[in-house]
């Protein structure tokens, strides 16, 4: 194998090799595979769709500045701010 050949930057050995190709021919566990589920989990019952928001670096600070007081997320503190609008 040449030293070419990483996974996030290490090299990948012969016996890493060898090993992957032994637990590949004694089967996986499809079960245990599909429960692992892909990307972030949803919101809500239906997908979300995520929108790009263009702010300036004063709305920026104050929503990290938010976020950071109240232990939220970004999208929380936007999320609440438009839930209150639309009230």
């Amino acid at each position: 194998m040449s030293e070419r050949e990483t996974i996030n930057g290490v090299p990948v050995t012969e016996e890493q090799i060898t090993d992957w190709a032994a637990e590949a021919e004694a089967g996986f566990d499809v079960a245990a595979l599909k429960k692992r589920g892909r990307g972030r989990p949803g919101r809500a019952a239906t997908p979300s769709q995520v929108v790009a928001l263009r702010l300036t670096p004063e709305e920026l600070a104050y929503v990290d500045s938010r976020a950071e007081r109240e232990g939220k997320s970004r999208s929380d503190v936007i999320r609440e701010a438009l839930a209150a609008a639309a009230a």
